[in-house]
């Protein structure tokens, strides 16, 4: 190991440490703070700055040979980034990744998780600008930008190089193997154990959370001796484009080719993931997005070992409360939040037709969803509030889906658009709820990506269940909520969880909510249904992404 990627190691090694032990207890833990004042002053009021003058620039990565150069990137705050990239000649980034992977896999485990942290720890404090690039391509707010953007998805990351760093320590250097012989020598054979990456990583990124959703691939693969290539978003390649930069210079540092890591990006015209996803090269790929390419991935990509999130329809059963008002709210904040643009967010409320049973007596279901509605009406009436929970809407399909929708179902709270203070030209609507029977399946069981859920009639919560178990099983769902005060019911919700293989959230009604996961602790996915075929994290999304390769010779006894 370099004496570099040593201090690296040794820089970080309580965090590492500390890291092992929260995967274990899953108890609540972080070594990057959300709270942005934890930063350093200049840090957070530079940024805006610092991002500005990255606008109209050439953002310069290293690169093997470069074929062009790419931009395009339009903030959906109103406002072109002006930003170009080099876009690598394919044949030649294979080449070069090909060429400096034997190096970082006889690096060995420490030494690869020591750069990882380290690159880890630099990305944490770029926090503040990271947040400005997520959002001006994502949409989402600032504060949600930071947080997710930067201490979350570095929690992300660490948490994939915390369960490669685990199952690589479980596979020793060496053995002796001594086996007894009767009256024989006993037989002695010495034996090597090789970590032995697969290949090159192709981490396709989304629009949505261009870091959150990467980093888990990235690290997971970088960790285990794979070489990784960015492919980013056509409209969000700042973000990762800064990603690789650290990832680059501390590579270099360490001793290593900065090409490791390198930057792909592509325009909506020209597309070249398909073109990646098939080189014989690449044996591993993470994708998050659409059903439709990720299921083309799977089935096309066969020379590679595919990770896989993507829609379904995430449900919230409502059996009986004790208070409707702090159940309202909750869900309000599910379904406002960062405009429901959201793996996580809710699309499927059932309710009972008869309604439902609370401490102050029978609710009619007209009187739940209307709750629903106005609960959402009046979390949003304070337009500033409205603006810094919703962000702006990344795409402008995702804000035309919400006027194809308006016809599904009875409008229980229409969609309007509003006007953001800083950015006239933003793209902010609040959220489409809709009324809908149960009858009406194809309108509620099909993804609606964006700000739009429906409230769903159903003949009894047996009969919500008996939907769900049906509707997510077909489709998928990365969340399952339920309310419920009989715990009979909330038995029948945890079994209704286990088979379709959904995480469940129980009577949530305070300040967490259904689309939030945290690292370390919640299981994000399961692998289980449609949704995804992988977790964020557990081991099997680390394991796969390396062989352990023995030799063996005689040996003899000490």
């Amino acid at each position: 190991m370099s004496q570099q990627a040593q201090q690296m190691l040794d820089r970080h090694r309580e965090t590492l440490d500390q890291a092992v032990e929260a995967i274990t207890s899953r108890g609540f833990w972080t070594p990057y703070p959300e709270n942005i004042k934890k930063y350093p002053e200049e840090a957070v009021k530079g940024a805006p700055e610092r991002f500005k003058a990255m606008l109209e620039q050439h953002y310069a990565l290293k690169v093997p040979a470069v074929a062009g150069q790419v931009g395009g990137e339009v903030s959906p705050y109103g406002f072109e980034l002006g930003v170009t990239y080099d876009q690598p000649e394919q044949g030649a980034l294979i080449d070069a990744m090909q060429a400096a992977m034997p190096a970082w896999r006889d690096a060995g485990a420490e030494a690869r998780v020591g750069v990882c942290l380290e690159i880890l720890a630099r990305l944490n404090a770029m926090s503040p600008d990271i947040a400005q690039a997520v959002s001006h391509t994502s949409g989402q707010a600032p504060m949600m930008a930071f947080q997710a953007g930067g201490p979350h998805a570095q929690d992300r990351g660490l948490e994939a190089v915390t369960y490669a760093w685990q199952a690589m320590s479980q596979v020793p250097a060496t053995a002796k193997w001594v086996k007894p012989q009767g009256k024989h020598d006993p037989l002695v054979l010495d034996k090597r154990y090789h970590i032995v990456p697969r290949g090159i990583s192709l981490v396709v990124a989304c629009s949505t959370f261009p870091t959150w959703n990467t980093y888990p691939g990235l690290f997971a693969s970088l960790a285990t001796g794979n070489p990784v290539i960015l492919k980013p978003h056509p409209a969000a390649i700042l973000p990762v484009a800064m990603t690789a930069r650290v990832a680059q210079e501390v590579l270099e540092e360490a001793g290593f080719d900065p090409c490791l890591v390198s930057l792909v990006p592509d325009t909506a015209e020209a597309p070249v993931t398909k073109e990646l996803a098939l080189d014989p090269a690449v044996k591993l790929i993470d994708f998050t997005g659409s059903n439709a390419f990720g299921e083309w991935l799977e089935q096309n990509a066969t020379q590679a070992q595919v990770f896989t999130e993507k829609a379904g329809i995430n449900t919230v059963i409502i059996d009986s409360v004790e208070q409707i008002k702090p159940v309202a709210q909750n869900l309000a904040f599910t379904l406002s939040l960062y405009s429901g643009q959201m793996c996580t967010t809710t699309q499927a409320i059932y309710v009972p037709k008869e309604g439902i049973k609370t401490a102050d007596g029978q609710l009619s279901f007209d009187e739940v969803a209307g709750t629903l509605a106005k609960a959402v009406e009046k979390f949003l009436s304070d337009n500033d509030r409205a603006c810094a929970v919703l962000g702006a809407i990344q795409s402008p399909a995702t804000a035309a889906r919400i006027d194809e929708c308006r016809g599904l179902g009875e409008v229980l709270l229409d969609s309007e658009p509003r006007e953001h203070a800083q950015f006239p030209g933003a793209r902010v609507h609040t959220p489409l709820l809709l009324k809908v029977d149960a009858g009406q399946r194809d309108a509620f069981s099909e993804e609606r990506f964006g700000p739009i859920s429906f409230v769903i009639a159903t003949d009894s919560t047996a009969h919500s269940i008996e939907l769900a178990r049906e509707v997510i099983g077909e489709k998928g769902a990365i969340t399952l909520g339920a309310y419920t005060t009989d715990d009979s019911v909330a038995e029948q919700f945890e079994e209704l969880a286990m088979e379709v293989a959904a995480p469940l959230s129980l009577n949530l009604d305070g300040g967490v909510f259904v689309n939030q996961s945290a690292a370390y602790s919640d299981f994000h996915a399961t692998g289980g249904n449609p949704a995804a075929n992988a977790s964020l994290c557990d081991q099997s999304f680390v394991t796969r992404r390396f062989v352990v390769v023995q030799s063996r010779r005689h040996g003899k006894l000490d």
